[in-house]
């Protein structure tokens, strides 16, 4: 019985090693200036903006800020609208971030507010890989289906989208 518990320690010690070594590579490759949780200077999101929370401290969840609300997809592959505190139910994070340029000026794409728009109800084939939040939220952004499978993806994905490094800051929202 103790080895399964075993595993899953082993596993979730792997995981954040790992993401703590993407984090640092991002930051090598000048992708990310600051990550969640490194800039305490806040900023609002705008309509269309890239917004995130962490899970348990490994993980990132994503979705696109329309109208004070966010859109996301998902685990179990439903896009839905849900309030910043639904958002960030049910995860360990307290706060919601949100993807900016150095110069704190929230990065936002038009076009997604009408693509969020457009899934909402739908149901996707979610997969934690293949198919998640941070796949969706890329698509969105660009219109067409591409090769983004985690956080650390989707922030090259910003980064080349926007031409910038990505500088996470905490959103203004937090006081609910």
């Amino acid at each position: 019985m103790p080895a399964p518990l075993i595993w899953l320690g082993a596993a979730a010690v792997s995981l954040y090693a790992g993401n703590k070594l993407n984090n640092a590579h991002l930051r090598q490759r000048s992708i990310v200036q600051k990550l969640p949780g490194d800039c305490k200077k806040p900023r609002a999101p705008i309509n269309g903006s890239i917004v995130t929370c962490g899970i348990y401290e490994v993980l990132d969840h994503t979705g696109i800020w329309i109208d004070g609300n966010i859109y996301e997809l998902n685990g179990n592959g439903l896009v839905r609208c849900v309030s910043p505190s639904r958002f960030l139910a049910n995860r360990s994070g307290d706060h919601i971030y949100v993807a900016c340029n150095p110069q704190g000026q929230a990065l936002a794409e038009p076009k997604s507010i009408s693509r969020a728009q457009s899934q909402l109800f739908t149901l996707y084939d979610y997969h934690v890989v293949r198919q998640n939040c941070h796949k969706f939220v890329a698509e969105m952004i660009c219109g067409y289906d591409c090769e983004v499978t985690s956080f650390s993806d989707l922030n090259e994905f910003l980064s080349q989208q926007f031409n910038t490094v990505i500088d996470w800051r905490l959103t203004q929202i937090n006081n609910m």
